[in-house]
């Protein structure tokens, strides 16, 4: 199968006119067998509309849509299964988690579970409108 998905990736790459690829502009999508992506489209540009957040972050906007001021928490400033507050009269009401870990944000300062909760992938995961306002999170091991 790897040789298989190799070969296709190989054969769309050779498919691609070397003027689109002079001219800065991004090639079609090709597909391989089964309808796989090839490597090329993965390294696609994020798709417009997708709010910036670095690799290993944890970024939270005050306002939905990813407007408003923005808070960026990393792994190694931000302690594993801790309930981490957010400052004193700030709040978020869109997030992105690329931390690589489930992040679990909540209604309440305390990290309390009276409230409203919910936990969300590290892989890459946008939410432009959170379903309330979040006021803490916590990390968690995979």
């Amino acid at each position: 199968m790897r040789t298989t998905v190799l070969a296709a990736t190989l054969a769309a790459t050779a498919l691609v006119p070397a003027t689109a690829m002079s001219s800065g502009a991004a090639p079609a999508a090709h597909h391989g067998p089964a309808g796989q992506e090839s490597a090329r489209s993965a390294a696609q540009p994020k798709p417009a509309g997708l709010a910036p957040c670095g690799a290993g972050q944890l970024c939270l906007w005050a306002k939905p849509d990813f407007r408003g001021a923005v808070q960026v928490h990393e792994l190694s400033t931000v302690g594993i299964e801790s309930c981490v507050p957010l400052p004193a009269g700030s709040s978020a009401q869109a997030l992105v988690n690329r931390t690589g870990r489930p992040v679990t944000t909540y209604q309440s300062a305390e990290c309390a579970e009276t409230g409203e909760f919910e936990t969300y992938p590290g892989g890459g995961t946008w939410v432009p409108r959170s379903p309330y306002t979040v006021r803490a999170f916590k990390i968690w091991e995979n």
